[in-house]
């Protein structure tokens, strides 16, 4: 027997048809995404990437995280309403502003409470503190776009990337160097969760066996 959407899950289905617009602008953002948040199977994301109509890939995909219930999908929703998700897709603000409105009144409350509160007491960020954050979306992409041809090395000698990793990331991404050396700065980071700060990657990529000037990579360190 199907089981019903519940909770997220209910929330992301509710909002299907106008997610699947506003998505297929760029599906494939979405689904790199949902399978760096572990939201997707070996098999489903081969399935999906192989899809080449933007619209079927993106009903595909938000069919799937539907599918798996409540927490997967309150995952989902988190990642739509991301800076750097808002970036790529301006017209998902209203949607998320929805998806917000769709928590019970008390939960609501305590969020806007805790932004207030966050804004009240968060202190201007030095230079030093600014990169002490983990490494965003956006930061890994203008460090890809910066690093050239050698990424492999700089991936094997500089954050310790095995081969084997490097290998299938070149072949999901036969054709584009920046997405390729992106994934492979994106997997870093999922390695090492809480440690993949702005500084650090900063500092590993100065090191001269990363080939990489200091200075091309000095907005790691700047106050976001």
């Amino acid at each position: 027997m199907a089981v019903l959407p519940v909770g997220g899950a209910l929330l992301l289905r509710s909002l299907k048809v106008e997610l699947i617009d506003v998505l297929s602008a760029d599906p494939d953002y979405a689904l790199q995404h949902a399978d760096a948040l572990s939201l997707l199977s070996l098999p489903e994301y081969r399935r999906l990437k192989a899809l080449v109509d933007p619209s079927e890939k993106t009903r595909d995909l938000l069919d799937c995280v539907i599918q798996k219930g409540h927490g997967p999908a309150e995952v989902f929703l988190e990642f739509l309403k991301k800076a750097d998700t808002l970036e790529t897709f301006p017209k998902l603000a209203p949607l998320t502003k929805r998806a917000g409105d769709g928590q019970p009144p008390q939960e609501q409350s305590k969020t806007k409470r805790k932004n207030e509160e966050a804004a009240a007491i968060s202190p201007k960020k030095t230079r030093h503190e600014a990169g002490s954050g983990v490494v965003t979306e956006k930061q890994l992409m203008l460090v890809a776009r910066g690093v050239g041809r050698s990424w492999k090395q700089v991936a094997r000698l500089a954050l310790e990337i095995p081969t084997v990793n490097l290998e299938q990331i070149e072949e999901e991404n036969p054709a584009n160097h920046v997405e390729r050396v992106f994934a492979m700065l994106r997997l870093w980071r999922m390695r090492e969760r809480g440690k993949a700060t702005a500084a650090r990657l900063h500092s590993l990529l100065s090191r001269e066996e990363s080939g990489l000037p200091p200075e091309s990579i000095d907005f790691l360190l700047d106050p976001i």
